[in-house]
């Protein structure tokens, strides 16, 4: 963001009586760490700040400072309607287009008298809110929520509860700093976050060392249900409602399987297809290497997006229909797979 916007941001804020702050559908740790960190600093401004969430999240990640504040619109629907009505200002944190906050966007979308702030590394942002800090180059939404607090002058307010939710977030969407988009500026902001108080230790233990029995026996499941196609540098995991069921699967459980088949020597595309009876659809994961782009891909035939190496998308079909349909397309991504 342009500090000539940072500083009209910073006015309007000056002025604001509620703030509600709202991440992506299904949250993972940079929607909960960046809107977290987000919420912790607005207080410290002595405003009175609001997290909303469109549906529960994975239990990994509610030990995050504030949690305890987070209003999920699935279980507190007229609240969270009333605060949405009530707010002068919307955030709108690790998503860039209304569609991605599912029940939330008619509400969002009713409120004309909000000032909406746009704060997202996603490409192809949508041009909803009146002050939008895009940049898909950034490793994750709480990189750029460090930097936003570093525009505005107040660094000093990152405090132990920031720091830990800052560093959630970068450590998950950067898969634990492993990712081309980090930078050194990534590693110098980590090193200023354990400075402020993260602690890096009970940080991972606590996303990566929370296993249930059940989730590594579905793990199990995953890697039988594992599928190589070398002549297209390509994996990919199928898991199905009942494969689900039969290990009490918890939202979360799935969380990292695609990385799987990206682990295996000379594989540069890796996919899982997840059946989700309730909702109807095949979820999908889309992970990549090098200059294939999953975003691409994922835009032009999973009504999907997200990153160069990183999106997601559906399907309405049945999952073998699905996965049928994937593999006729894969041929006409060859030449590019083995290229990358």
């Amino acid at each position: 963001m342009k500090m000539k916007k940072t500083i009209q941001l910073k006015d309007s804020l000056s002025l604001s009586e509620s703030i509600v702050i709202i991440p992506h559908k299904n949250p993972d740790g940079d929607a909960m760490g960046s809107t977290l960190a987000l919420y912790n600093y607005l207080t410290q401004l002595k405003k009175k700040a609001y997290v909303i969430t469109p549906n529960d999240y994975p239990s990994f990640l509610k030990w995050l400072p504030d949690n305890d504040k987070v209003v999920i619109f699935e279980n507190n629907t007229q609240l969270a309607k009333k605060l949405i009505a009530e707010a002068d200002h919307i955030f709108t944190l690790d998503f860039n287009h209304l569609g991605r906050c599912g029940e939330l966007k008619p509400l969002l979308e009713a409120n004309n008298k909000a000032t909406f702030v746009m704060i997202d590394h996603h490409q192809q942002p949508d041009d909803y809110a009146k002050f939008t800090y895009s940049d898909p180059a950034m490793c994750s939404t709480c990189e750029m929520v460090y930097h936003f607090i570093e525009q505005m002058g107040d660094l000093k307010l990152v405090n132990k509860a920031i720091a830990t939710c800052l560093y959630t977030g970068i450590m998950t969407d950067t898969g634990s700093f492993r990712y081309r988009s980090t930078t050194s500026t990534t590693h110098r902001v980590i090193a200023n976050l354990i400075d402020a108080g993260a602690e890096n230790t009970q940080i991972h233990e606590g996303i990566y060392d929370t296993n249930t029995l059940s989730k590594l026996q579905l793990k199990g499941v995953a890697l039988k249900n594992l599928r190589l196609f070398p002549e297209y540098r390509t994996a990919y995991i199928k898991l199905s409602q009942k494969e689900l069921n039969d290990h009490n699967f918890k939202k979360g459980d799935t969380e990292g399987f695609v990385n799987i088949g990206l682990s295996i020597d000379n594989i540069v595309f890796a996919v899982i297809f997840i059946e989700n009876e309730n909702e109807g659809i095949i979820k999908m994961s889309f992970r990549s290497k090098g200059d294939f782009s999953v975003n691409q891909f994922a835009r032009n035939h999973f009504e999907g997006g997200g990153h160069d190496n990183a999106a997601g998308g559906k399907s309405d079909l049945t999952l073998s229909e699905t996965v049928e349909k994937f593999m006729s397309i894969l041929p006409q991504y060859k030449t590019t797979l083995l290229n990358s």
